[in-house]
């Protein structure tokens, strides 16, 4: 088994649970507002969204400088109905699948220059963990939101997925 591919597995297939348990609630919840980590679950969705387009980019062979210039301003791109987060997110999805099924070697370094915290050396296996990782922190900040605005949540937890059928996407 690939691992890191298995965790973006995993991370696809819980960003799918949890969009389509968004989808049985009143479609103003993306955007009612929260006193929370951000200011709707757009918001947050978003954020998901601009940060694995962002590793996508770096891990397909773009600078990370210029990676964040291209993806981070995708957080100000704040969408208005649930299907259009499952579009984007699917979109993104198949990319790295096709990422995966073409990249032969998941622990090759590559010199990554961080704006934010500067150069090293990186596995590529790293990158796409810690994309799983962030992307698990902040559907954990989904689901306190839902609470936070009266509904349930929905588990999405990576023993569940071991259970579930692969995200359909990848």
């Amino acid at each position: 088994m690939n691992h890191p591919a298995e965790m973006y597995r995993y991370h696809a297939w819980a960003n799918q649970t949890i969009l389509e348990r968004l989808k049985e609630l009143p479609s103003s919840v993306l955007s009612q507002e929260v006193n929370s980590s951000f200011p709707t679950i757009a918001h947050a969705l978003s954020h998901i969204y601009a940060v694995d387009r962002t590793w996508y980019l770096v891990l397909t062979g773009m600078g990370m400088p210029e990676a964040v210039q291209t993806g981070m301003p995708l957080n100000a791109n704040i969408l208005h109905t649930v299907d259009e987060y499952v579009d984007l997110f699917a979109r993104l999805s198949e990319q790295f699948g096709a990422w995966f099924e073409s990249e032969a070697d998941l622990e090759r370094t590559i010199l990554l220059d961080n704006p934010f915290a500067g150069l090293r050396q990186t596995r590529l296996s790293e990158i796409v963990l810690h994309l799983v990782n962030h992307g698990t922190y902040h559907r954990g900040n989904v689901s306190t939101m839902l609470r936070q605005l009266g509904h349930a949540s929905v588990m999405h937890d990576y023993a569940l997925f071991w259970y579930q059928e692969p995200a359909r996407s990848i």
